[in-house]
Order: structure tokens, then sequence, then C-alpha cells
């Protein structure tokens, strides 16, 4: 595949990036990525992998548009209230990038759907609002053998993470770091505690980077590592983590076997 003239402009401050150069835009031009919320998260990471031309993105989301999205939710606007989604997302994309194709899935990721989901997609990026549903994705991309670039936030605070456990060796999964959900009296979603609009941005334009970085395979990937924003005080910090012998996907004696089996073991 041979990058078009005009395609040579749109991508240009790609293209002189020696990491990058044309070579790497076409392998992103053909790249599919998966992009689980077209909410707080999703909203910039799917715009920004958009303009660097990620071929196909695929959105899940089964949720429409909301007033309160608005303040966050940046692919998305006031005319767009009531819509899925996943339109109004693709919407954008169409107006940013000719280029990109997006296949919505306006539907709830579930332990009997996430296989058909998954297939044909090089890469996996968590933008979900709740524990089960990131377990759900962890588990299966560890049998998958999919990389998973996974973000979350709560008022000023954003955590962001690769996990590539089916590699072995230094590599942990999710529930190395978080082994069970905390008690459904003590963990909060945006709507109860808040959210800062513009930490969205900024977290979901991290996982962005955090993607092109694994297609591309350049730079250090964040597996292994827990990055830490704390919008208050401007201050990012990076936590090593190791793969946990005890952990029930990837340890030395798992129980969590297959993908069926992940919702029962969140």
């Amino acid at each position: 595949m041979n990058l078009t003239d005009e395609q040579m402009d749109r991508y240009a401050r790609h293209i002189i990036l020696r990491e990058v150069g044309g070579i790497g835009q076409k392998k992103l031009l053909g790249s599919k990525v998966l992009v689980i919320g077209a909410g707080g998260l999703g909203s910039p990471l799917v715009l920004y992998l958009a303009a660097a031309g990620v071929g196909t993105i695929g959105v899940v989301d089964d949720d429409h548009v909301d007033l309160s999205n608005l303040q966050r939710q940046i692919a998305h606007g006031t005319a767009d209230i009531g819509r899925p989604k996943v339109e109004s997302a693709q919407q954008s994309v169409a107006r940013i990038n000719p280029d990109v194709k997006i296949i919505p899935h306006a539907e709830r990721l579930t332990a009997d759907n996430v296989r058909r989901l998954f297939d044909g997609y090089d890469l996996v990026a968590d933008g979900s609002d709740n524990f089960t549903t990131r377990f759900l994705i962890n588990d299966a991309c560890f049998f998958l053998k999919k990389p998973l670039i996974s973000a979350a936030m709560l008022q000023f605070e954003g955590q962001l993470s690769t996990y590539k456990a089916y590699e072995g060796g230094d590599h942990p999964c999710y529930r190395c770091i978080f082994p069970a959900p905390p008690p459904p009296d003590v963990v909060q979603t945006c709507g109860e505690a808040g959210v800062l609009g513009a930490l969205a941005g900024t977290m979901g334009s991290l996982q962005a980077v955090e993607v092109l970085k694994e297609l591309l395979q350049i730079g250090q990937s964040m597996s292994g590592q827990l990055l830490i924003y704390d919008a208050l005080y401007a201050d990012f910090r990076k936590v090593k983590v190791r793969p946990d012998p005890q952990c029930r996907l990837c340890g030395e004696n798992p129980s969590v076997l297959d993908i069926e089996g992940s919702s029962s073991a969140a």
C-alpha cells in the first residue's frame, strides 16, 4: 500500500518522525483497534486514534448521549443528545478523517459476546467505567493474546497501564494489581463522586499515545508500570508492578481458566 499525496500531507508530521516514517504510517492505516466505551476516556481516545490514521476502530458502547455527558465526552455534542454514542462517535470521526473506518458495536460487553467482538482486532483499549467489565476485558485479552491499554479516572486522579501478561516474564495482568473489586459500598462512579472534565482529555490522550506506541512498537511499553496522575498537583508517578504468583488469572495456580468463567471470578 502506497500513501496518496493527500495522505502524505495529512500525516506529514508523523512521517518526518524517525520512529514513525512512511512505513509506520502505513502500519497504522492497516491496524485495527477495539475501544471499549465511547464516554469520557473513549471520546478523546477515538478522536486521536482517528486523527493519527489508525485504519479501523471498533467502538463498543450500548449507551445513549445524555446532557450530563457533555462536560467531558468530547466526541458528542448537544445535538447528539439521545443518540447512540457509537453513532455520534462515528460521525465525529468522519468529520476528522475519511481514511478511518469506524465499526460501531451498540451493545454491552459480556462474556457471551467478548470473543466475537474482539475477533480481528490487533489491540484493545479499555475506557470502561466498572470493575466487572475491566476484569472481563483483562481476562479476554489474556486468553486471546491481545495487548490491552487500560485507563481509569475519578474526581482528580487518573491511572494508566498496558497489560501483556500472555507474553509471560515480567508482564503482569490487571488482576495482579487489582486482585478483586472493592466492596460495593466503597467504590464510587463518576456520577456519584464527580470527575474533572478535562481530566478525561488528559487520560484519554495518554491512552492514545500508548496505543500508537504498541502498534508501532516504539519507545518503552507501559507494561509492568502503573502511571498515576494527580491533576490537583500536576503530579505524575510511575509505580513498577510485577506479576503476582498468586494471581487467579496468570499466576502459578490460576482459578480463572477461560473467558466464560471471568464474570464469576470478578
